[in-house]
């Protein structure tokens, strides 16, 4: 939470790189949530009751939003390609990722179409831990490292971000704002409420799962610290802004060094 990150993110530049970079993230988040519905509910067919019930709700509910949730304008979308929209709005690059998704659909592996996009490195690498979180097996890792590394760090990772924003650049940024700000009330007040619960009906008082869970929220939250140690690195390197932009600010993106 006090990373520098959020400090150097303050001109429409360093928004850009920030954001061009962390939509991976976005996107792979989904993965680990599929991953945890395919472990707790029954995707087969013929369907057959399957895991703790309770714990099927908590995912399928998380599902739902994520996947599917309503979007502003009377419909639906999921908040991946919300965030999509957030950055054309914004002006940040979306050919890589989409160059990417591209790729998936040209049924090349995660590790392949990361290359083949030329994703930044930091978000390979941050991509990369993901799946082997998930590829690892282990139920209480992959649970960990959503609940800990994700919906739990979110809301408060996001907040310095919302404050202010359409202020300091009026029509660029409502699809990001509405992002966020979505993150921020279903994260803190439903998501990880829920991924908590979730969690700890997962490791239940195996004290062996409990280690496997430390260990994914580990690797998880030290893969975002290196995403963001990354980020940083190239927004800092980052000069060229249009020119409407060189004296904008993101204040209170800013301010938030002071945590």
């Amino acid at each position: 939470m006090a990373h520098p990150l959020y400090a150097a993110v303050d001109t429409a530049s360093t928004l850009h790189t920030f954001m061009e970079h962390h939509v991976f993230a976005v996107w792979d988040f989904m993965s680990l949530v599929k991953a945890l519905q395919r472990r707790l509910t029954c995707l087969d067919v013929p369907w057959t009751p399957h895991g703790d019930p309770a714990s099927r709700r908590f995912i399928n509910e998380i599902v739902l939003a994520e996947e599917s949730d309503e979007d502003s304008h009377g419909g639906f979308t999921s908040h991946f390609e919300l965030y999509l929209a957030a950055m054309r709005q914004a002006g940040a690059r979306t050919d890589r990722v989409d160059a990417f998704l591209d790729q998936l659909g040209r049924g090349e592996s995660v590790d392949s179409a990361l290359d083949r996009c030329e994703a930044p490195h930091a978000a390979r690498a941050f991509v990369r831990c993901t799946f082997g979180i998930i590829s690892s097996g282990s139920l209480p890792a992959v649970a960990a490292a959503f609940t800990l590394g994700r919906e739990d760090v979110i809301p408060e990772m996001f907040r310095s971000f919302v404050v202010r924003l359409d202020g300091d650049a009026p029509g660029h940024f409502g699809r990001l704002r509405e992002y966020l700000d979505r993150h921020i009330d279903v994260d803190e007040h439903h998501h990880a409420p829920m991924a908590r619960r979730l969690l700890a009906g997962v490791c239940g008082d195996d004290a062996e799962r409990w280690s496997e869970a430390e260990a994914g929220a580990r690797q998880a939250l030290e893969a975002r610290v290196s995403l963001w140690d990354g980020v940083r690195g190239v927004a800092r390197r980052s000069t060229a802004a249009p020119p409407e932009w060189r004296s904008e600010r993101l204040a209170s993106l800013a301010s938030y060094s002071s945590a």
